[in-house]
């Protein structure tokens, strides 16, 4: 549980420090209150250009390697114990489904050799 909660802390932390960073990236680049009117049009013609381009290829492949390193921060691995608790699980589901379908394969041949009178 404390590995949970110090990853929880850490992730609130860089939150907040990605806020802080694009307000004060937002507050250097304000224009002041008298030619703000001004230049209302071409920014928002820019940012909309800016906004519909779109990535080059490999761009976008490092930006998806980049997002599936993010997720595999977020993910919770299970510990030694529950690992090998779940795979014995798996095991015995394995070996439970194989012999139900054995039986119900050698059921179905064994009525087709009853109907047929036929050996194969």
């Amino acid at each position: 549980m404390a590995n949970k909660d110090r990853q929880k802390r850490s992730v609130r932390k860089a939150r907040a420090e990605e806020r802080a960073r694009v307000e004060a990236a937002q507050a250097a680049s304000a224009p002041a209150a008298g030619s703000q009117a001004a230049q209302k049009e071409p920014s928002k013609a820019v940012a909309k250009a800016e906004k519909n381009k779109k990535p080059g290829f490999f761009k976008r492949i490092a930006n998806w390697f980049g997002d599936v390193k993010s997720e595999m921060r977020r993910v919770t691995w299970p510990s030694k114990d529950e690992l090998k608790t779940y795979s014995c699980a798996v095991i015995i589901m394995l070996v439970v489904f194989g012999v139900l379908i054995w039986l119900v394969d050698t059921g179905i041949v064994a009525a087709l050799v009853g109907f047929t009178s036929l050996r194969g």
